[in-house]
């Protein structure tokens, strides 16, 4: 009996070390779990690549111009910009230095502050509802490019139309001389000497230059200072803010500050022309929101990213306005401000911290000046890129790359370089000058009246295309009106039939009109005259650079007999342009059976 139990205790230990020793294996339980579990994480995984291949798909089935989506975004830096940086391009690009000079005008024009604080939130909205426009296209097609892009995927026949259209304006008018020479005044006012004209056009043509070498040669440099003016900005017009509910409670020298607000309507206008004008100001000031658009291609999570920095850089230039315009009427009347003469942010700081405090005033409002510059020089140049790999700019080999960083687009950061360089070279100041600025401003408008009719357009062309973002129609109604009032405004008579200069009120949205307009003759010229006289049809080439970028080019192959010579020979990636319905009967098939 005591051996039996012995064995007994025997086989138990050696049963228990065998337990010990073996792999421990699962209960059916915990394995059917871990199965469960991991199952869960694939569907996971599955639904959000779903997710994106159906956000994505609008771009596949609409394909705007040429380049596919993995085509416009292969090459260069790749997708580094984060929601920081995203925001911050929205912010500096609005907040330039309309909001320091301005306010005087618009409350001028209306006669109260009232009748200026309504427009200035009336100008808000119209501001978000396009944001909302541009957010349904960006989600759409997120690549670099914006309003380029918008366009060659509305407006695809005829051939290349789009692209050359929009590339006269982005070119010829996509200049940033402007912000140059408001940063040179600031300079020279912060120092408190007066400079000749041609000190002032040097010191311009230094900061035009600076900003796009850093940007072509230091790419990682360059958005890092766009950040940083950014939130120097912000910072400005914060302690403006702040300052202004300081006067507003007695706490400045500042006498009787509420003045302005007990009877906040009285003198308001009964002009129509001075409401107009005035909203149209506004607007221009919070111009902007759409900058992010045009350098999507570089944004990570692009649509998810661009959703929140289009709101949240929007909001905060809306609610910083807003509390600055308070500010600013805090320290005067009405009639006070309008003869303040200066920019009234400048007033501003010497009616409450003094002369010294205006020239440091200065100095930030030049900071600021140079913050638009880079934000916008930086945004241009990927248009420029992108033009040039739709093959629509000469020589697009050179332009479409990233020479020579391989990161940054040099070459189109010089397309840019050019006009602003003549701008502030060659004009005199006074009348030419102010007449460019005006010119500069009007075929945007005619452009944003297009996408937003585009955008209705392809509600009912392609309705069930996905969409990652969604705009409200009426919002996009509402913006409609908007853009249609834009371009009604400066048609208006003002009083006694005399504009801001001795030139005809009506000239510069004429001259706009026909910058456009030398677009389309450039396009009629190049694909249906040449191509008829000498006899050739465009060859379509893909090309790729080192880098992976990719481009188009378009070559002339000469006909023989009515017949192209050698087509049979044509490389994969190369087409004929014979049959302009081609692509389109190809999309709208595409299309068709989405929605199916």
């Amino acid at each position: 009996m005591a051996d039996q139990d012995a064995n007994v205790h025997s086989e138990a230990q050696r049963a228990a070390a065998a337990s010990r020793d073996s792999p421990e294996v699962d209960s059916p339980s915990d394995t059917l779990k871990d199965n469960t579990s991991d199952l869960e994480s694939r569907s996971l995984d599955k639904a959000v690549i779903d997710e994106k291949r159906k956000i994505t798909e609008a771009d596949r089935l609409l394909q705007p111009g040429k380049l596919s989506l993995e085509d416009a975004t292969a090459g260069g830096q790749g997708r580094h910009l984060g929601l920081f940086s995203t925001t911050m391009l929205i912010t500096s690009r609005i907040i330039g230095t309309g909001i320091f000079s301005t306010p005087a005008s618009i409350v001028s024009g209306v006669g109260s502050v009232g009748a200026a604080l309504c427009l200035w939130a009336l100008g808000a909205l119209l501001a978000f509802a396009g944001l909302g426009v541009y957010l349904e296209f960006a989600t759409m097609f997120p690549r670099s490019g914006g309003e380029k892009v918008y366009l060659e995927a509305v407006y695809r026949r005829p051939k290349m139309l789009a692209t050359i259209f929009y590339s006269t304006n982005a070119v010829l008018l996509g200049f940033t001389s402007q912000g140059c020479i408001i940063f040179a005044t600031n300079i020279v006012a912060a120092a408190d000497r007066k400079a000749s004209e041609w000190e002032q056009r040097g010191i311009a043509i230094a900061v035009i230059t600076f900003v796009t070498l850093v940007h072509g040669l230091l790419p990682n440099t360059g958005v890092r200072m766009m950040n940083v003016l950014s939130v120097i900005k912000i910072i400005l017009l914060i302690v403006v803010c702040v300052t202004g509910w300081v006067v507003l409670g007695g706490g400045t020298r500042v006498q009787d500050p509420k003045a302005a607000f007990r009877d906040a309507f009285a003198g308001s206008s009964n002009a129509p022309y001075n409401y107009a004008t005035a909203l149209f100001k506004i607007i221009n000031s919070y111009a902007g929101w759409s900058n992010a658009a045009f350098v999507l291609g570089e944004v990570k999570d692009p649509i998810r990213t661009i959703k929140r920095a289009g709101p949240l850089g929007l909001g905060i230039c809306v609610v910083l306005y807003m509390f600055a315009n308070v500010a600013y009427f805090s320290v005067g009347t009405v009639q006070e401000l309008a003869h303040s003469g200066t920019t009234i942010g400048s007033y501003y700081f010497g009616k409450v911290f003094g002369h010294t405090a205006q020239r440091v005033f200065a100095v930030f409002v030049a900071l600021s000046a140079l913050g638009n510059v880079a934000t916008v020089t930086y945004a241009q140049s990927r248009v420029n890129q992108e033009l040039a790999k739709e093959g629509a700019l000469p020589w697009p080999k050179l332009f479409a790359s990233n020479w020579p960083t391989q990161r940054s687009p040099l070459m189109g950061l010089i397309v840019h370089f050019i006009p602003s360089f003549i701008v502030i070279v060659a004009p005199p100041f006074g009348t030419a000058y102010n007449l460019i600025l005006d010119i500069e401003g009007y075929p945007g408008q005619i452009i944003a009246l297009l996408i937003v009719v585009g955008l209705f357009y392809l509600r009912v062309k392609a309705p069930n295309v996905p969409r990652g973002f969604k705009v409200f129609w009426p919002v996009a109604l509402f913006y409609l009106i908007t853009a249609v009032f834009l371009l009604v405004v400066p048609f208006i008579s003002p009083p006694g039939g005399k504009g801001d200069t001795t030139l005809p009120y009506w000239l510069a949205p004429v001259i706009g009109i026909a910058v456009l307009g030398s677009g389309i003759v450039g396009w009629f010229v190049w694909m249906v005259v040449l191509p008829r006289l000498f006899r050739f049809e465009y060859e379509k080439q893909r090309n790729v650079l080192p880098d992976g970028t990719v481009y188009f080019k378009y070559v002339p192959r000469y006909l023989r007999d009515g017949k192209a010579a050698g087509t049979t020979t044509l490389p994969k990636e190369s087409a004929v342009l014979q049959d302009q319905s081609t692509d389109e009967g190809r999309v709208d098939s595409k299309v068709a059976e989405s929605s199916s």
